[in-house]
């Protein structure tokens, strides 16, 4: 699933193409995809006048100078094509939603498993959209501290790793973001959240700031289904430095594999990836299976 990087990639993409634009046709294919689009979507679309764009954690928004906006979630394999005028391509057969702007800009949003979301809402009341609420705190803000990650975490039994992919602690991580940040800051990805202590929540803020700045710099991650609006593949894959790296040498420890190499284990049923050497257990350090 696209995480922040990523959505914050296709995010730009569209505030380069789209903003300012006046949507001319909307084209809806399906009736839905993980839910059912809203009512009257096109009709609500076309006319409207494309004022500007935001990120909420994994979520688009889209606004229009009607006084709406439009909310986009990729899901797991869901992605925008961006077209510049002239050169719209066929639909593909996966393409749910398309439309067109006055001057021929077409946008396409493309979901093989259709587990995205799409949903219109007054502009003024995003923040307390039904997706958007509970979110907490975005990890590039100014909200968002040493102070503030240990009031969300400093009850919390559930390990580390799941406690920064659950949305409302932090939004945007998942999975991918998660291993590296925790290997950044040399915390063991099953230690029980709570049992963190004030320096090493500060190193954890700083790690998250440093993986998802680089991979935005980068242009997002690229995982199969995943490409940026223009259709090229974000790399900061090149750069990861555990995930996916299992029983690779670790690049933080001299002679790469004196450690054993990266290991990979199961956490609530999704891989983890960390270094054995650097993301030590302390003696006595509470740890959490999930």
């Amino acid at each position: 699933m696209p995480e922040l990087p990523e959505v914050e990639t296709v995010m730009r993409g569209m505030r380069l193409h789209l903003d300012g634009r006046t949507i001319a046709r909307v084209t809806v294919r399906r009736e839905g995809m993980r839910t059912p689009f809203p009512p009257d979507l096109a009709r609500r679309l076309e006319g409207a006048r494309i004022r500007g764009f935001a990120r909420r954690g994994k979520y688009i928004l889209m606004r229009l100078d009607t006084g709406e906006s439009m909310l986009l979630h990729l899901g797991m394999s869901g992605r925008v094509l961006l077209s510049l005028p002239g050169k719209a391509p066929a639909p593909d057969r996966h393409e749910h939603l398309s439309f067109e702007t006055t001057d021929g800009t077409h946008f396409g949003l493309i979901d093989p498993r259709r587990f995205g979301t799409v949903d219109m809402m007054p502009t003024a009341d995003e923040g307390t959209h039904r997706l958007l609420a509970r979110l907490g705190p975005e990890p590039l803000g100014n909200g968002f501290s040493q102070a503030c990650l240990h009031q969300a975490i400093a009850r919390r039994k559930t390990s580390i790793k799941a406690a920064l992919m659950d949305q409302s602690v932090v939004a945007g991580i998942g999975n991918i973001y998660a291993s590296e940040a925790l290997f950044r800051a040399g915390i063991h990805p099953a230690r029980m959240a709570c049992g963190l202590d004030a320096p090493e929540e500060a190193r954890l803020v700083e790690a998250i700031r440093a993986v998802l700045e680089e991979a935005i710099a980068a242009g997002g991650s690229s995982l199969r289904d995943y490409a940026q609006p223009d259709g090229e593949l974000g790399y900061f894959q090149h750069a990861w430095r555990v995930y996916g790296r299992a029983g690779q040498g670790c690049p933080d420890c001299p002679g790469g594999k004196v450690c054993g190499g990266v290991v990979r284990i199961e956490q609530a049923g999704r891989s983890t990836f960390f270094c054995p050497r650097r993301q030590v257990l302390p003696v006595g350090a509470p740890i959490a299976a999930g």
